[in-house]
């Protein structure tokens, strides 16, 4: 995936919203107003030694876990809690291993969501 298939499937996601918090060089898209993936475009204060494309998930602490065992291309997010978020660099990575935990992420946020509001979103 590049950085605009990404982007465009993420905000294919029912309910999805983008904005930029933390400056010109991270997306942060959002469902309810909850963080689910942080988008780096690249440059900026937020760049690092290893430049790759990346976003930041949030997963359960065990699918973390799990992952960065699995797969080289996720570690440890760089200024999230480590526990709950992990650094995905999608480009090492197949499209559909992207898109499959970008809505794993989505749906971990709607999971958490008050009951009356969580149902529009895992009915999905």
């Amino acid at each position: 995936m590049n950085i605009e298939e990404v982007r465009d499937y993420t905000l294919s996601l029912y309910g999805v919203t983008e904005d930029q918090p933390f400056g010109d060089d991270i997306i942060t898209f959002r469902l309810e107003g909850k963080i689910f993936v942080c988008l780096w475009l690249g440059g900026g204060k937020h760049d690092m030694e290893n430049s790759e494309p990346r976003l930041a998930l949030k997963l359960s602490p065990e699918r973390n876990e799990k992952l960065r065992r699995q797969f080289a291309a996720v570690t440890p997010a760089w200024h999230w809690n480590k526990k709950h978020w992990s650094n995905v660099y999608y480009g090492q990575l197949e499209d559909a291993l992207v898109q499959e935990w970008i809505k794993e992420s989505y749906l971990l946020v709607a999971s958490k969501l008050p009951k009356a509001v969580r149902q529009k979103y895992i009915k999905r």
